[in-house]
């Protein structure tokens, strides 16, 4: 059965479910259809984070442009480029077994893609989500709702996997940034382009 996460809550994922291995993380969302003249494409992505809290090199940031971790523990599984249909819109496929030990937190993010052209933030985006499925047994452990407390906001942290001794854990963000992918970028030590 499923946990439902509030905004700040932790939960861990391997006490009740040892020998987790592979997990999938869905993100998902709609777009309010009051019309900013282009469409919405919004963007997953996962940043590789070391006990500083950015990522050591550009290679621990995985997105559409980067789309595995070379030790193959982070898969992004592709761009959707609409977000329409129900479900997922992205996920990211998570070994953690083969998680770098200079890893200690995996940061999963939703940006707007080419926001200020396009005039949109996550205002106009609702029903965001992100869960985390069990992949050998297709069980959904844990979802958290993001609700509606976005505004101006182009780019959103969702939530973390971060290490706690042999424990894996989920902390559920959801804190808003402005500035979209190049903020979060600057904010994990990634200098974007």
């Amino acid at each position: 059965m499923s946990v439902c996460l509030s905004k700040g809550q932790k939960i861990s994922l391997t006490k009740d479910n040892p020998g987790l291995k592979n997990i999938m993380v869905g993100l998902g969302w709609d777009i309010n259809r009051y019309d900013t003249g282009g469409d919405f494409d919004l963007d997953a992505a996962a940043f590789m984070l070391g006990i500083e809290g950015v990522c050591p090199s550009d290679k621990e940031f995985i997105f559409y442009g980067n789309l595995e971790h070379s030790s193959g523990a982070v898969k992004h599984m592709g761009d959707n480029l609409t977000g329409d249909g129900e479900g997922d819109d992205e996920q990211i496929q998570i070994d953690l077994s083969l998680v770098p030990q200079n890893i200690e937190r995996i940061a999963f993010t939703v940006t707007i893609y080419d926001a200020d052209t396009r005039r949109q933030n996550f205002g106009q985006v609702s029903n965001a989500f992100i869960r985390i499925v069990d992949v050998s047994t297709g069980q959904e452990l844990i979802r958290y709702d993001l609700g509606e407390d976005f505004s101006i906001e182009t780019a959103v942290v969702v939530g973390e996997l971060y290490k706690n001794g042999s424990e894996w854990k989920f902390n559920a963000i959801g804190s808003g940034f402005q500035g979209g992918l190049g903020a979060l970028c600057a904010n994990y030590g990634i200098r974007a382009e």
